[in-house]
């Protein structure tokens, strides 16, 4: 488990599950943005059940997640949701590939009084999850892009912090 931290702080979290397939590619962004971000923001990998979110955000004002989605869009592309009014978010994520999903740890966090300030995800549209394989070509394609996208908003999120 990773060191609480401060109040104000980001914590970057990426989803999923690396042995199974475009499952993956959360952990993937959040491996790239480690580098990219350095040390200025709290990148963690999160594998397995969606309870250990509940732990990762404690404390936390600003999270991000990452995670595959499958929502009928093309694969690769990029949805962003802000889970801070909204957990359930319909099609975009009917079901989980984690025995709790992130949609049922969010809803349990409010709850509990214990979500965090802003938290937004950052869903990346998948074409399979068979179990062994690597990316997909089309979500492959599109990991930069998420890397991007996740970047700017942690760049937003430290200007808001600084003001």
């Amino acid at each position: 488990m990773t060191k609480r931290a401060g109040v104000g702080t980001i914590r970057v979290i990426g989803v999923g599950n690396a042995w199974r397939g475009d499952d993956a590619v959360g952990l993937q962004v959040a491996r790239h943005l480690r580098e990219r971000l350095g040390p200025s923001v709290e990148v963690v990998e999160a594998e397995g059940d969606g309870l250990v979110l509940l732990d990762l955000m404690e404390g936390i004002d600003h999270v991000i997640l990452i995670d595959a989605v499958k929502g009928g869009g093309q694969p690769g592309t990029t949805v962003r949701l802000d889970l801070s009014v909204r957990s359930r978010w319909g099609t975009v994520v009917p079901c989980s590939t984690h025995a709790i999903g992130i949609a049922d740890a969010i809803d349990l966090a409010r709850a509990m009084g214990r979500l965090p300030k802003q938290i937004i995800l950052y869903g990346i549209e998948i074409e399979s999850v068979d179990s062994g394989a690597s990316l997909s070509e089309p979500v492959r394609e599109g990991l930069d892009a998420v890397v991007e996208h996740v970047h700017q908003e942690v760049e937003r999120a430290q200007c808001m912090k600084c003001t």
